[in-house]
Formats: structure tokens, sequence, C-alpha cells
């Protein structure tokens, strides 16, 4: 399922500028200028999960969405700029819903500042890929998965740090030409170096845990690699998705200073 689009609110003359120049550089976003019955609209697309863009004072933004807001885990992300564009604030869902990693985004292509209020110092993401699949799974399969979860979270081919599965899977072509092919380092894990995951997974299968020796790979591989290669504690960005032959979740981890991959 395809995630929805982000949707940018302007209301100065600045304000347009600058939501058509950030329009441009993507194209998928979908820009608002004055909507009538603004409250409304935007209470509406926050609602139907739409990451949004909201060019206008913070306060504005605070009191509109104040009735609507439900939690961190699954409020969409809202990101609010200044209409000169020098200011990008990751206002709400920031680790969670990638608002700040999103904000470092618009702000590097802007040439704006960042502005995060966070407890955390902001340090770089490393995003891992855990995949599991039937044998013979084919490139094309395991790359269109993948293609369909990075767009669930706004992410590239080119933000992704690695790929991890269970030992099992180490001589599959297919998953070894995908790594290949986008030049990602790829580890695999033991059945019981997996197990030590089973808390932190989503869903628990027991045909899984009869055919692999844990109770699932995808989640817990992503969290394995991701905690191996910053050092630190790694949560899923994406919980698993699947489609008839495959399987696909994305663990991240923070980077401590002194770490580089």
């Amino acid at each position: 399922m395809m995630s929805p689009h982000p949707i940018i609110f302007s209301l100065t003359d600045h304000g347009q500028k600058l939501g058509k120049r950030i329009q441009q550089s993507d194209p998928s976003a979908q820009h608002l200028h004055r909507p009538p019955h603004f409250r409304a609209k935007v209470e509406h697309c926050f609602i139907q999960g739409h990451p949004l863009v909201m060019i206008c004072a913070t306060g504005i933004v605070v009191r509109t969405l104040a009735t609507v807001l439900q939690n961190k885990y699954q409020d969409p992300p809202v990101l609010v700029l200044d209409d000169q564009g020098q200011f990008v604030i990751p206002l709400l869902s920031g680790h969670e819903g990638g608002a700040n990693e999103w904000g470092r985004q618009l702000a590097d292509q802007l040439s704006a500042q960042l502005v995060l209020t966070s407890h955390a110092t902001y340090t770089r993401p490393c995003y891992v890929l855990g995949m599991g699949c039937e044998r013979g799974t084919p490139l094309s399969t395991l790359e269109s998965l993948v293609e369909t979860g990075l767009h669930l979270h706004q992410l590239t081919f080119a933000e992704i740090n690695a790929i991890a599965s269970i030992e099992l899977k180490s001589d599959e072509d297919g998953l070894l030409a995908l790594a290949d092919k986008h030049q990602w380092p790829i580890h695999f894990y033991s059945a019981p170096t997996l197990r030590t995951y089973d808390a932190q997974l989503t869903q628990r299968s027991d045909i899984v845990y009869r055919e692999t020796g844990c109770y699932g790979v995808a989640e817990a591989a992503a969290l394995a690699c991701a905690e191996t290669k910053t050092g630190t504690k790694a949560e899923l960005l994406l919980a698993k998705i699947k489609n008839k032959q495959a399987t696909l979740a994305i663990a991240r981890a923070y980077l401590k200073p002194e770490v580089t991959l």
C-alpha cells in the first residue's frame, strides 16, 4: 500500500513561492495555498496520515492540530517553516515518524537551518533492511518489495546502509544479487542470535520457527544488524511487510559520534 503523499500548506505570498520551490524537489507533494476552510483541511489531511509541511507560524500549527493529535507512534510527521525558508522545525513525530530526518533533508535542499527541539542530540541514522524469502525468489521480486518499503518512510536506496538475513539464506542468489546491485554490505545471523530479539518482534510465526529455528527473520535480522553496525539500541522503523515470496523490515539505529559505517 502506498503511503499518503506530503502536503504543503502556505498562507503568505512568500510562503507560496517557497511551497512551489519545495514541491519542485518532490513532485509527489501537493501544495495548497490559502485553501478555503484552512483548519478543517489541515485537520483532514493530518487524520488521513499525510506528512505536512506548514509554511506559517508555529502557533497556527499548534492551535490547528491541537484537537486531532493522538500520539508519536500514530501522528504523521509535521514540519514548520518560516515563509523566508530560513528555518525548518520538525514539530511532530521527530524520531518515530521520521520528521527529524525529513527536516534535515529539506533543510539541506533549501540551505536552511534545521531547528531540533527533541532532547537527544541529532546523530546520523543507520538504516538496515532485514529480509526473508522463499528459496529461488528472483531479484526483481525482492527489489519491488524493498521499493515499497522505502517509499512508506520516504527513504531512498542510497540511504540504506546494509541488508541482513538468517544464515540459512547465505547462499540465496536473489539476496546476494540485491546487495551487489546496490553495493550494500550483507550480513547473515544464526537462529539463536535472532531469537534474542523475540521481545521486539511485532509478529511471531510458529511456521517460521519450525522452518528456521526463530520466530521472525526480517525484523530480527534488521535489528541485529543495525545494533551491530552502530553499537546502539535499534528500533523497527518498518514492521514486517511481505509479498508472495519475501518479507521485509527496516530497522534504524543512531550512530555514536565516533562510529563510522
